[in-house]
């Protein structure tokens, strides 16, 4: 059993000791009969150098040739476990005493890391466990800079060497590993997050050479050195901080540990399907260069895997920004997109090479690169600064004073690049304390803090300091986190009386879990609600339904003391009238989206805050309530002003500020969002729509029998009235209109006006007093409600996956099953007893249900199951009989059933397929896959929700209000996956922005009557890809312009589809025919997993 070593204080000497002395200490260490007797004479030789004549007695008293000698005593164990013992002793106790002894131990004498590590493979177990000790002490005691400038060069140096003990790779290995996982970002204190910020940057620029090494270990002969290089690749590539690659590490790694073509076309594919949008650093390049590098020099990459691989290129360089960078990285990529491009076999392999090709081209010669390359700072500036000082020691520290100003130099030069400029006087004064004396050290320290921060100021140019005389009601520092998710870290937030803030970050950045930790009074140093009156005015306020809007007010016990009059003076001032027949006596539940938010401000006004929260306040208010709020907002120059929205208008409009989600940091601009784009360009997708950089994709939504025209009509609205139960005035009033696949329809109305209850009309889900709804029988509605959280409130418990999965377990959309159309009534129940005569000889019998269909005519023909008789007895009848019979809802459950069967196609209810379809609409799937619904934002929530919409291949989209809680960039992924869409789409949204830029029909809503106005030009200007020749805006504009589905010129009067009759085939013919379906077939077999397969139908031939 090894002798566990318990560190034990030892007396102090103040008297310089003797080389008798010195020489008397070393005998009882290693003569010592334990290993604590060792510990303990080691920690004594210790502390009388430290209190004597420190550092110099270390190489005075030529102690670690002792060391080395010992330790290579094969006959004495006891010998080489006491040499550890004293190594660790001094890299324990010296370090933090002296920090000159850093260079003593990693730069003077390196071989005795090398021995260290060595000492891991003696048969000895104590001789290990003193090993370790030692190397555990040397990591625990060195700072972030030290770590990197001292420790890891010693160990790339041992691994690269072929004569390492495998015990000792197995070590080194551990320790990189160690420093990795060191610098990983939490939620400890300011000091040494700064400090882990450091190290992981240092190991970042360090990758390119890092990666090989370990790469080296991963095919390494011992099984236990390669499953530890695997671990240490595992804890490096978490230094990357990029959300894109970061779920596509385990597989890259896999290519990296079992390099074959399988696996690197596998890297390859899913690197393919990867939406770069983070701006590509030197780590993300130095991991998937080589990678990259592989597959465009070897022969026998197949040409798809040449196409995606081009494809990737291009798509990351775009994203480098670092000129330096680009010329570090991108030189090793170009020839092998040269080579491609002069000699891939397929025209369109050769066109992508050449755009890669040319998108390399420009970001190694973009920018003022000498000016980029100029602003780093490298070691050998720094040393030659340091000489100019003229550094004067003993002379038995000349070769030692070299050597620091070398090792000094280094660290100075990783935390000036860094900008980490407080971090540079404990880099220098340290070190050179015990060699030119307190004093001397300070001065230099000084002197070259001030110099580089003259230097980063020139180069970056000078704080800005704010000069405002405004008051200041919030200065706090603190750290977010949601779950196991650190959201924000060791940020800032201040606030000016007054001032009014937007809060702008993607979805899941944390914007609204910072509003409620200051609702809820939990954010660490913000004044509490005594000092400061907080109020928080979110989207999904709880309302008592049947309470009118009055007393619900009233009932409100913080807003007791305003008082009756007051309340209702207030309710008047934001649009609800007083008096009997006034809105404040309806009911809270009667109200539509845009008077609930209206009512929640109004309730934040009676609070008389000082400071208002507001998370989408815009959302469901029109055009004329914005401007309200609008003006209401700045006419209030005492309200301080918190504000999530992704409204850019507004935004524009009302702020004086804006916080900026940056690396979990808040950074402010001063200004509105113009100005905030202006100085950060990326941050465009917040005035342009296709400027996003996240990427949706819809799948297609396949066929409808019969509609051979993109304007003809799939589903009509014929003289629609409706009136809700309790009220005498009609929402709507006799309106009527049809939608094609071409449609691209904006539903437009003030608050209240009837959008939505339209929208529901159309959907089923609610059903017509008067007139009639009809649609095509195999019509699938993909429907999003205004409260769009409505689809997933019962189900919070669920993960995304697992919602999609009960959605769609039975075959059929459960949600369409529950929708008023579908639901039996106590009539329809009865209908189902009804004796049916058919008059074919058989006499009256019962329905049971409906087996099948097939088409007939000009319409269907149902095959008809009756109640206490066998199949063979199954009656075939006609669409038109079983309506006038009175079963339409059997009809409507049958059609439904075969539309979602016909939509989901080959489409399996995989947790894989499933995975893809949500990273389609900008769902992360490790969110997707093991993430509550109940934890998600609502920016997130929509995204299930949409994804739920989608699955099935609707050939019609109808969104309510698609634009809340999704951010700009999210917004501008949905614009472009509409605008790219084969099918129809209507929608509501107050967003004039999302609306002008895709819809050229428009049906206006006023007093419950609906009037349509088409042919209206669409901006296409607001789509950063397109111009005024572009076919890709123009496409759509012209197919949804051309829709002649309003005037009727397509319907043919009622909803029937013609079926298509066949003709007789010539031989020529059926053979062409089957070729074409071999073709379509191999095309399905190269598709991603999920895809539906082609239908091989007569209408495609």
């Amino acid at each position: 059993m090894p002798v566990m070593i318990t560190p034990k204080s030892s007396g102090l000497s103040g008297i310089p000791p003797t080389q008798q002395e010195i020489s008397s200490l070393l005998q009882s260490i290693f003569s010592a009969e334990t290993s604590q007797a060792s510990l303990d004479a080691s920690y004594a030789l210790t502390n009388i150098l430290i209190n004597s004549i420190g550092f110099r007695g270390l190489r005075r008293y030529d102690i670690f040739k002792e060391i080395t000698k010992a330790a290579a005593d094969k006959k004495s164990g006891a010998k080489r476990e006491s040499a550890m013992i004293i190594l660790g002793a001094l890299v324990e106790r010296f370090p933090p005493q002296q920090r000159i002894t850093e260079v003593v131990f990693l730069k003077e004498n390196t071989k005795l890391i090398t021995l260290t590590l060595d000492a891991l493979a003696d048969k000895g177990a104590v001789v290990r466990e003193a090993a370790q000790y030692t190397l555990d002490a040397i990591f625990t005691n060195l700072s972030a800079e030290a770590l990197i400038c001292g420790l890891l060069p010693v160990l790339v140096e041992y691994l690269g060497k072929r004569s390492g003990k495998w015990q000792g790779q197995l070590g080194a290995y551990r320790l990189i590993g160690k420093m990795a996982d060191k610098s990983k970002m939490g939620n400890a204190s300011k000091e040494e997050e700064a400090a882990k910020d450091v190290l992981r940057e240092s190991l970042g620029k360090r990758l390119e050479s890092l990666i090989p090494v370990v790469e080296n270990g991963m095919h390494d002969l011992k099984a236990e050195v390669t499953k530890e290089a695997v671990k240490t690749m595992t804890s490096l590539t978490a230094v990357l901080s990029n959300d894109d690659v970061a779920p596509r590490i385990p597989m890259l790694i896999k290519a990296m540990q079992h390099p074959s073509a399988a696996t690197l076309q596998q890297a390859i594919h899913a690197l393919s399907q990867t939406t770069f949008v983070a701006i590509v650093t030197s780590p993300v390049l130095a991991l998937l260069t080589p990678l990259l590098e592989r597959s465009l020099n070897t022969p026998s990459t197949p040409q798809e895997v040449l196409r995606q691989t081009v494809v990737v290129v291009e798509n990351l360089t775009k994203l480098v920004h670092d000129p330096v960078e680009a010329r570090t990285f991108l030189p090793r990529l170009k020839p092998g997109v040269k080579s491609v491009q002069d000699r891939a076999s397929l025209p369109e392999v050769r066109e992508l090479a050449g755009r890669a090709f040319d998108v390399i081209n420009k970001a190694m010669g973009d920018g003022d690169s000498g000016n980029a390359l100029s602003s780093r700072i490298y070691a050998a500036d720094v040393k030659f600064k340091i000489s100019a000082s003229k550094l004067q020691g003993q002379a038995e520290d000349n070769s030692l004073l070299q050597m620091t100003q070398e090792y000094i130099s280094e660290m100075l030069a990783e935390v000036v690049n860094q900008r980490q400029l407080k971090r540079i006087n404990a880099c220098i004064e340290p070190y050179l304390r015990n060699l030119l004396g307190p004093e001397q050290a300070q001065k230099v320290a000084a002197d070259l803090e001030s110099f580089y921060t003259k230097e980063d100021e020139r180069k970056f140019g000078v704080p800005i300091k704010d000069e405002s005389t405004d008051v200041e009601i919030v200065n706090t520092e603190f750290s977010l986190a949601y779950g196991g998710m650190l959201l924000l870290s060791h940020t800032t937030l201040r606030l000016l009386k007054g001032h009014r803030y937007g809060l702008c970050g993607r979805n899941g950045a944390g914007k609204s879990t910072l509003m409620r930790s200051i609702a809820e009074g939990k954010l660490e140093g913000f004044p509490s609600k005594d000092e400061l009156r907080t109020c928080f005015v979110e989207h999904n306020q709880g309302e008592d339904a049947d309470l009118s809007i009055l007393e619900f007010v009233v009932k409100d016990p913080e807003l007791a003391s305003a008082g009756r009059d007051r309340i209702s003076e207030v309710l008047n001032e934001v649009g609800f009238t007083s008096g009997p027949d006034g809105r404040q006596q309806q009911k809270v539940g009667s109200l539509s989206g845009g008077w609930k938010m209206k009512l929640a401000l109004a309730r934040a006004m009676l609070m008389r805050a000082d400071v208002l929260l507001l998370d989408e306040p815009t959302n469901h208010l029109d055009v004329a309530n914005v401007k309200w709020l609008q003006e209401y907002l700045k006419s209030h120059t005492a309200i301080t002003s918190l504000i999530v929205s992704h409204d850019s208008a507004f935004l524009d409009e009302v702020c004086t500020d804006i916080y900026h989600y940056e690396s979990k940091k808040l950074v402010c601009y001063k200004g509105n969002l113009a100005d905030f784009v202006k100085a950060k360009p990326e941050a465009k997708s917040y005035y342009t729509l296709s400027a996003s950089q996240v990427q949706f994709k819809f799948p297609p939504p396949g066929l409808l029998t019969g509609v051979k025209s993109l304007t003809r009509s799939i589903i009509r609205m014929t003289n629609v009235t409706y009136t809700y139960p309790g009220t005498s005035k009609p929402s709507l009033f006799n309106v009527s209109g049809s939608l094609s696949l071409s449609s691209r329809t904006a539903i437009l109305g003030g608050n209240g006006a009837g959008k939505s209850t339209l929208i529901k009309l159309l959907t089923g889900e609610v059903v017509p007093q008067e007139g009639k709804v009809e649609k095509h029988p195999n019509l699938r509605i993909g429907y999003i409600k205004q409260h769009a959280l409505e689809h997933v409130e019962m189900h919070m418990e669920k993960t995304p996956n697992q919602y999609l999965q009960w959605r769609y377990a039975g075959g059929d959309d459960r949600e369409v099953l529950m929708k008023q159309t579908r639901v039996l009534t106590d009539a329809d129940r009865v209908q189902m007893d009804k004796w049916v005569d058919l008059k074919d000889g058989k006499g009256p019998r019962r329905v049971e249900n409906l087996m099948g269909r097939q088409k007939y005519k000009k319409s269907f023909q149902y095959e008809v199951k009756w109640v206490g008789m066998l199949p063979k007895n199954n009656s075939q009848i006609s669409r038109e009989t079983l309506l006038e019979l009175g079963f339409s809802k059997l009809i409507q459950e049958f059609d439904d059933h075969e539309a979602s069967r016909e939509g989901l196609g080959f489409r399996t209810l995989e947790p894989k397929v499933i995975s893809k379809h949500f990273e389609d609409v900008g769902l992360d799937p490790e969110i997707a896959n093991h993430n509550e619904i109940s934890g998600l934002s609502g920016g997130q929530k929509v995204k299930v929700v949409l994804a739920g919409a989608m699955w099935n291949n609707p050939h019609l989209l109808v969104l309510d209000e698609p634009t809340n809680y999704l951010d700009r960039d999210s917004l501008g992924g949905l614009a472009v996956a509409i605008r790219e869409y084969k099918g129809g789409v209507v929608m509501i949204s107050h967003n004039e922005e999302f609306v002008g830029a895709l819809c050229p029909e428009q049906w206006h809503v006023v007093d419950g009557r609906v009037t349509q106005k088409g042919h209206l030009a669409v901006s296409m200007d607001r789509f950063e890809d397109s111009r005024p020749s572009s076919s890709l805006g123009s496409s759509v504009v012209s197919s949804a312009i051309s829709s002649a589905v309003n005037s009727g010129a397509e319907d043919g009067g009622d909803m029937k589809f013609k079926a298509k009759k066949k003709k007789k085939m010539t031989r020529n013919q059926m053979k062409e025919r089957e070729v074409r379906r071999k073709l379509r077939h191999i095309e399905w077999l190269n598709s991603p997993k999920g895809t539906p397969h082609p239908p091989d139908s007569e209408d495609d031939d």
